[in-house]
């Protein structure tokens, strides 16, 4: 067993600890000089091109264009929407100067102080702002929308306490702002663009996610209404997972964003944003990972099959290539990444540890007594079970066994996540078993002062109203007050 599996520490006995080494032993990120600020190193910045290239094509099925926008926005802009700048406010960077220049006593560079900006630059925390002075220029008609446009981005948001991909100060992020004629057309996109986001958190990273609405405490600056999908950690605590934003007609105000409608009016247009970040790898990383590493849904892993031959000669060697070449092609064929690993300067143990470690669905073993004997091991990353079986119609048989981690994947994660969804009516019963983790099926009466008790008191919050909650009578479980539905209250990331 190579020394980083030895290393790593169990979820059982540090969750937090595990996350943080895991990250770093399987070669996803580092910390950077920087603070706050992270390295994503090629191994987990292939995933993420996996992640980004899935859902770039999702988005554009819907008719969406990318486009870029300025990193750099004018302090004023922020100014503009009240709710939007108070939001965001504490955790922006500001560019105060435009150069640099020798100290006098030579002690190294410093700010030149003659060349202060006359307008500071905040660096983008999110791009509504810059956008919606854009779209001012390209939206005249009704026959210029809906707008559809979304830019693969980085923004920066000051974090004191950060973790990697799940908060730090840079993050790579995506992020959707579409104009419509009508509030119905952007409250479609809206809701659209969620269920985007919960197709691909199901189908591709094998991740159930609860859809549902936002509280007005938790909504985003300036939003009338925020979508949310919301899923479950190993340990019980929630992770926002995408949010989708009904911004009604709010930035298009703020920035004159006007239209000549079907009936020669002058009308503000309507507007949505919507994003995901590189979050989802750590979602990714705590939804499946285990004990003995990363372990990666097939549809999203740089390396889907790993193929390690055992040989004592360089005979055996050429013997077993002359064989696994015909297979790799054939499996590349089937557009199934393999990665052949015929490396002398690492032994097969370390190896097999090694893409262990790095979560490779599926690893094929073959020596050159499976060669006479045309057979072959294979080993499932997800149940750590190995088995030896023919070598002839291993191309298929890998084909089925990936299909079947995607789908174990996901129904294991979900079986996680119904066995950890609890209903409960009493503040006090919540209060005690709140802090074992979990979904919390709970009465709310709707207030801000409800709900910002339970996150002060339990450290808890209410993650949304499910969008298929069905009408229930019942109490708020701490005032005692009406309430007609559920909501999911929970500790998270």
């Amino acid at each position: 067993m190579a020394k980083e599996l030895k290393d790593l520490t169990k979820r059982s006995e540090d969750y937090s600890k595990w996350y943080n080494e895991l990250v770093v032993k399987a070669d996803l990120a580092e910390q950077s000089p920087v603070r706050g600020c992270m390295v994503i190193k090629p191994y987990g910045y292939a995933i993420w091109e996996k992640m980004q290239q899935t859902l770039d094509g999702m988005f554009k099925a819907t008719g969406v264009q990318n486009a870029y926008f300025p990193l750099l926005i004018p302090k004023s802009f922020l100014c503009r929407e009240a709710e939007h700048v108070e939001g965001f406010a504490k955790e922006c960077a500001v560019v105060t100067h435009y150069r640099l220049k020798n100290a006098d006593d030579g002690s190294g560079v410093i700010v030149d102080p003659e060349a202060r900006l006359e307008e500071e630059f905040v660096i983008r925390p999110t791009s509504e702002t810059i956008i919606w002075s854009t779209y001012k220029n390209w939206i005249q008609s009704y026959r210029d929308l809906p707008l559809l446009i979304n830019q693969w981005a980085n923004v920066m948001r000051w974090e004191m306490r950060t973790r990697m991909f799940l908060r730090t100060s840079e993050f790579l992020w995506q992020e959707g702002h579409c104009a419509h004629e009508t509030a119905e057309e952007s409250e479609k996109r809206t809701v659209e663009m969620i269920n985007v986001y919960a197709d691909f958190a199901e189908k591709y990273m094998a991740m159930p996610v609860i859809k549902g609405v936002k509280s007005a405490n938790e909504r985003f600056a300036g939003a009338v209404n925020t979508y949310t999908i919301e899923a479950m950690m190993q340990d019980g605590k929630a992770l926002q997972s995408g949010t989708s934003h009904n911004l009604g007609q709010n930035f298009a105000k703020a920035f004159d964003v006007t239209f000549i409608n079907k009936d020669n009016k002058p009308e503000y247009v309507w507007a949505n944003s919507w994003g995901v970040s590189t979050r989802l790898m750590g979602a990714l990383i705590m939804t499946h990972s285990d004990d003995n590493g990363l372990v990666l849904p097939p549809k999203l892993a740089p390396i889907q099959v790993v193929i390690v031959p055992i040989y004592k000669s360089q005979e055996q060697k050429d013997e077993i290539s002359k064989a696994v070449h015909p297979i790799v092609e054939a499996l590349r064929k089937k557009n199934i990444s393999v990665k052949y690993d015929d490396a002398d300067n690492r032994r097969p143990g370390f190896k097999f540890a090694d893409y262990e470690l790095k979560g490779v669905p599926v690893r094929l073993a073959l020596g050159a007594r499976d060669l006479e004997n045309g057979t072959v091991e294979l080993m499932r990353r997800d149940t750590l079970e190995k088995e030896t079986g023919p070598l002839e119609g291993i191309v298929e048989r890998v084909e089925s066994e990936l299909e079947s981690i995607q789908d174990s994947l996901f129904n294991r994660a979900l079986k996680l996540r119904e066995e950890n969804t609890f209903k409960v009516d009493s503040y006090d019963e919540f209060k005690k078993r709140i802090e074992d983790g979990g979904f919390f099926l709970v009465h709310w009466d709707g207030t801000t002062e409800t709900e910002e008790k339970i996150k002060e008191e339990t450290k808890a919050t209410i993650r949304c109203i499910p969008l298929d909650a069905e009408e229930e009578e019942g109490v708020c479980m701490v005032t005692g007050k009406p309430s007609k539905r559920r909501v999911i209250v929970a500790r998270s990331y």
